[in-house]
């Protein structure tokens, strides 16, 4: 079963779709994001882009059937590997009672939690668009589903595998050394063909939601493997205008998960953990625990007011392959409660054996029905980035976010709806 034959099961709704009249939405945003320092590989201190989302939607058989198109595409000065396009959904759904089934692209996310979304596994990440993960790249699926009362069961056959995206040369939030994403390779002989699976239970009772979930097939997080060309290393640096590479690979991998949500008054627990073989040569676990509270009407105000708290780990310390393995994050969360929807979340992650800080500004307003602002922060600090012959020589596995250390920027973004 290849990714055709999911599109040829998209398209049995189409006859149908095309007597129905669509509902459409598209929304355009206009970014401009500045550093606070030139880049360490030399990149420029400021960028702008052009976000394009659309959406259309067909409804027919009294709504028991749906296909929803969904394309995306931005333009970016900056990075060409930023200017990409993408078909976030194009799928079709099909209700009966109790039963749901899905067909073409589509996203799923699983988790709960702020800090980070270890369980969530079915989308590839678009890390060119967020570098938290919570932008998916569209990913080719077959979704049944089944759900009655608290019990919800989901079962992915997933044929199609997306690649991770990598910032270009000029872009930020770079390695060191290049990415060369085409060079990609895999360790089953089907490559990106390989055929996943995935399900997933849920049960939801009195404020608790419990999920249990598993994954087989390829990672979607590569191994970067270093690529160094011998004949262009001296004596303590690299020959002028040579730069080593990193060669993405992605094993096959099992993953299981557990994902918790409880609600309590104005408290809220939550729990993502998974335990994976296969990515390296050791079984690992990872985790992000946590809690909110919500001290709603704060001070007699209108503002509703959450404090956050979560602990990060990963049982593979310093050789984990993300920056927060032992860290404390905590936050806070405003909700002005206005015609605009204005609210400001900030989220300061903290390492909690070295001196690395990561902290998250981030808010939005609508300024009326069809424009709203939103502006994004991100300072880190940690040590001074190395260089890639430093990075060949010495690399630090200490401080995680070093590569990053000069990539502090202010970002806005003003998007109009249709």
């Amino acid at each position: 079963m290849r990714i055709h034959t999911i599109f040829g099961l998209a398209a049995l709704g189409l006859p149908a779709m095309a007597f129905a009249t669509p509902a459409l939405k598209a929304e355009a945003g206009l970014e401009a994001t500045g550093y606070f320092q030139s880049g360490s590989q030399g990149q420029t201190s400021s960028a702008a882009s052009l976000r394009l989302l659309g959406e259309a939607r067909w409804d027919w058989n009294g709504r028991n059937d749906s296909f929803t198109l969904k394309p995306f595409a931005r333009v970016d000065s900056q990075d060409s590997e930023r200017s990409h396009a993408d078909l976030r959904e194009a799928f079709w759904l099909h209700v009966l009672n109790n039963w749901q089934t899905q067909a073409g692209i589509g996203q799923v996310f699983w988790g709960v939690t702020e800090g980070a979304h270890v369980v969530d596994i079915i989308n590839q990440t678009d890390t060119l668009e967020n570098p938290e993960g919570d932008a998916r790249l569209g990913q080719p699926m077959l979704n049944v589903s089944w759900e009655q009362d608290e019990h919800l069961l989901d079962v992915f056959v997933l044929p199609g595998f997306r690649e991770r995206p990598f910032a270009g040369m000029d872009g930020r939030l770079r390695l060191p050394w290049q990415v060369k994403a085409d060079a990609a390779s895999y360790e089953s002989g089907a490559g990106r063909n390989h055929i996943d699976v995935a399900a997933r239970y849920q049960f939801s009772a009195n404020g608790l939601r419990a999920g249990i979930s598993a994954f087989k097939g390829t990672s979607r997080e590569p191994e970067l493997l270093p690529v160094v060309d011998l004949t262009q290393v001296g004596p303590g640096f690299f020959a002028p205008g040579y730069l080593p590479e990193l060669h993405p690979y992605y094993p096959q991998i099992t993953q299981f998960g557990l994902d918790m949500q409880l609600t309590r008054g104005d408290w809220l627990w939550k729990l993502e953990a998974v335990d994976r073989h296969g990515f390296g040569p050791d079984r690992f676990q990872s985790a992000d625990a946590g809690l909110e509270y919500t001290q709603v009407g704060v001070l007699g105000s209108r503002y509703d007011l959450g404090w956050l708290a979560e602990g990060l780990y990963d049982s593979r310390a310093e050789q984990a392959t993300q920056p927060f393995e032992h860290d404390l994050l905590l936050g806070w969360r405003l909700a002005v409660n206005d015609e605009a929807s204005s609210e400001v979340l900030l989220a300061v992650v903290r390492d909690l054996e070295h001196p690395e800080t990561y902290v998250r500004l981030k808010g939005s307003t609508r300024i009326n029905d069809r424009l709203k602002l939103a502006l994004e922060a991100r300072v880190l600090s940690t040590r001074a980035p190395q260089t890639p012959f430093e990075v060949l020589a010495a690399p630090d596995y200490d401080y995680k976010l070093r590569s990053f250390g000069d990539d502090s920027h202010v970002r806005a973004e003003l998007t109009w709806f249709y």
